[in-house]
């Protein structure tokens, strides 16, 4: 849980979901759509993931009305085979089209038993996770892959912006432990926590950024001056590479020098791309003697003897489980300035503001 203090606002994820559909709304995206999206931005919140939630809404609104995303797409398969399919986005917000994608590669892996389903005209979708986490339900493993909005990130050893942060995501089911969820950009930080750390007026820790000196960069309000590194040096800026060819090249969507920087580009369509991988438990032995397995896996994991100083061993996932159950009861902490620019947004869109809760107490 974060602190309270008077850096941070607590709202419900209730209010943050109808904000955030009303401001969609207001800017010709269909009721039924703005519902969706708002959803999946209200669980980004709710899991922590704080760079991909309602702290985009003020972006994409200012896209939308400069015309660089279609609140109308005919969001539609260009081809497909038994086990694979493209998604042709038309320009559509990135939520719905990776939903979309999400639900065809499920319904093709109950048939197949694994399916892989790529997009193309996409736009930004918020964390990976939301949609490695999505095949859960039906007792199947998800595995997500996406080229970022921008390029922060150069080859290794040079200084031109060629790549991006090109997250991974999966998710795995258990039984009764949650479900083991990695998600991870292929950068030591996503250029969402650098926007988080702005807007709460935090510096990023050194080996986040380094400027085209070498030098470590820690005011994110300078971000543009450096570029983020990647995870495990070269090794993090191969794995970039590979994922951006089969999240983008592949689908023929944007890669490379064609990325299309939407933090200052509001107009031009992006042209992203992503990726989900589905495999069906079913196809595999079945759902139940595969997730006992990853319930007795977890269990030594976390119940491993723990180095010097560490308190406890965590699992990918876990911690994002916890924000879930600790929100959805407090509200969501929220950094005071971002607040005032949903405030200045509401305002100028004549939709009411959000909703404001009490801190929770210490205790809480």
């Amino acid at each position: 849980m974060h602190k309270a203090d008077s850096k941070t606002i607590w709202a419900r994820g209730k209010s943050l979901h109808r904000l955030t559909a009303a401001a969609l709304v207001r800017v010709g995206v269909p009721q039924a759509d703005a519902d969706t999206i708002a959803g999946l931005m209200t669980d980004a919140d709710l899991q922590g993931s704080d760079g991909h939630g309602v702290i985009r809404l003020p972006q994409y609104v200012r896209r939308i009305e400069a015309g660089g995303i279609n609140v109308r797409p005919n969001i539609r398969v260009a081809h497909e085979q038994a086990a694979m399919a493209v998604v042709d986005g038309d320009n559509g917000m990135g939520h719905l089209v990776v939903s979309r994608a999400v639900q065809i590669a499920i319904e093709k892996a109950r048939a197949a038993g694994v399916a892989w389903v790529g997009t193309r005209s996409s736009n930004h979708a918020g964390p990976a996770s939301l949609y490695a986490r999505m095949p859960l339900a039906e007792n199947m493993v998800g595995l997500y892959f996406a080229v970022g909005n921008a390029n922060h990130m150069p080859p290794w050893g040079g200084v031109d912006m060629l790549l991006s942060t090109n997250p991974i995501a999966a998710g795995i089911p258990a039984g009764d432990e949650p479900p083991v969820v990695l998600d991870m950009a292929t950068t030591v930080a996503a250029y969402g926590k650098v926007k988080a750390k702005a807007k709460r007026g935090e510096p990023m820790p050194e080996g986040w950024m380094i400027d085209r000196q070498g030098q470590p960069l820690t005011d994110p309000n300078r971000a543009h001056e450096g570029f983020l590194m990647p995870i495990g040096g070269h090794k993090g800026y191969g794995l970039a590479l590979i994922v951006g060819l089969l999240a983008g090249t592949l689908n023929g969507a944007a890669m490379g020098r064609d990325v299309i920087d939407f933090n200052v580009d509001d107009s031009t369509p992006t042209n992203t791309g992503q990726a989900i991988l589905v495999i069906d438990l079913a196809a595999f032995g079945g759902a139940a003697p595969f997730k006992a397995a990853v319930d007795r896996l977890i269990r030594d994991i976390r119940q491993s003897e723990p180095m010097a100083g560490v308190d406890r061993i965590w699992l990918p996932g876990e911690q994002s489980h916890g924000r879930r159950l600790a929100y959805a009861e407090h509200g969501v902490p929220l950094a005071a300035a971002l607040v005032d620019d949903l405030d200045r947004l509401a305002d100028r869109l004549g939709i009411g503001r959000l909703e404001r809760e009490a801190a929770p107490s210490a205790s809480a």
